[in-house]
């Protein structure tokens, strides 16, 4: 949890502002209605760490940020549980049973299939199926119904190396040379899989689902490993409004556009918001190290988590 009030950070200026669209009505959350709409719903969140913050902010959204006892943990039910040897469960489900309503994230950074090359071999390389939805998507959407992806910042060759992860196409490793471009790769995937979550929702008439645009870092004068920071505490010093007309994710903008998955655009206005990261306030915080990717919780995903259930 990126929980900043736990921090040395002082300044919180940066919880009281709220998105608001231009000539729309934009209903303020309210966790009661919300968790009626959702009765009898599940609502899953399938991405990398920025999709457990989204996930993070919506169970605080729905608590009112408060311990609730009544809160179930049902992870065993999709076998998200802490197996032996691993540090975390691959994701975690929760329930409210007033209303029977279903909160969980799967993680997920690349949207791929990942499966190991040799089961038998704990350091073998894993194949990474950029042609193939996650194996826990798959399985469980008909449980869903609202989902809600992203991926974004794990596609980088530091990734890959550490994580032993091989790109693969039809069953073997790419041939295809632009594959092995990254960014081409990540395109691919993108494409690939919300061609076919669009071919699954005819079967699954109950089911919404929400591609969300890559949550923008605000590194200055560095990289997260290289002296970069994100200092400013002042909200909106960048400017207030966000007046274009299209994504500032055109990948994500570009694979939903034809179906029926539908742009969730949190680009441009998190933009806006670089006082909200943890920048060095982070409880485990390494000197000289600064997070200028993952927000401050109360924070900037509550926003998405507001247009998410204005659509919903």
């Amino acid at each position: 949890m990126w929980a900043c009030r736990l921090t040395q950070r002082t300044d919180f200026s940066y919880e009281g502002y709220r998105w608001q669209p231009k000539d729309c009505e934009f209903p303020e959350f309210e966790r009661s209605a919300f968790l009626r709409r959702m009765q009898d719903k599940t609502i899953a969140f399938i991405g990398d760490s920025l999709g457990r913050q989204q996930f993070q902010s919506l169970m605080c959204m729905a608590t009112s940020g408060e311990v609730s006892p009544e809160v179930e943990d049902i992870g065993r039910k999709y076998d998200l549980v802490k197996h032996r040897g691993s540090i975390r469960p691959d994701g975690w489900v929760y329930r409210f049973p007033k209303t029977n309503t279903t909160i969980l994230y799967y993680w997920s950074s690349t949207l791929a299939d990942l499966v190991p090359i040799n089961i038998t071999d704990p350091t073998t390389d894993v194949a990474m199926h950029l042609d193939r939805p996650p194996a826990f998507m798959r399985k469980n959407l008909h449980r869903f119904d609202v989902l809600v992806l992203n991926t974004g910042h794990h596609w980088n060759r530091g990734k890959l190396r550490a994580n032993r992860w091989v790109m693969y196409v039809n069953g073997k490793p790419i041939e295809d040379e632009g594959l092995a471009d990254l960014a081409n790769a990540k395109n691919f995937t993108v494409y690939s899989v919300t061609r076919w979550l669009d071919s699954q929702l005819s079967s699954h008439p109950q089911l919404k689902v929400f591609f969300r645009t890559i949550s923008p870092r605000h590194f200055l004068n560095g990289d997260w490993n290289s002296g970069g920071s994100c200092d400013n505490t002042t909200p909106l010093t960048g400017g207030s409004e966000v007046v274009q007309d299209k994504s500032s994710d055109e990948v994500i903008e570009g694979a939903v556009r034809g179906t029926s998955v539908k742009l969730l655009d949190i680009t441009a206005l998190s933009k806006l918001r670089d006082e909200g990261h943890i920048s060095r306030y982070s409880v485990k915080a390494t000197q000289g190290v600064n997070d200028c990717l993952h927000w401050c919780l109360p924070g900037i995903p509550d926003t998405w988590n507001e247009l998410l259930a204005a659509q919903v």
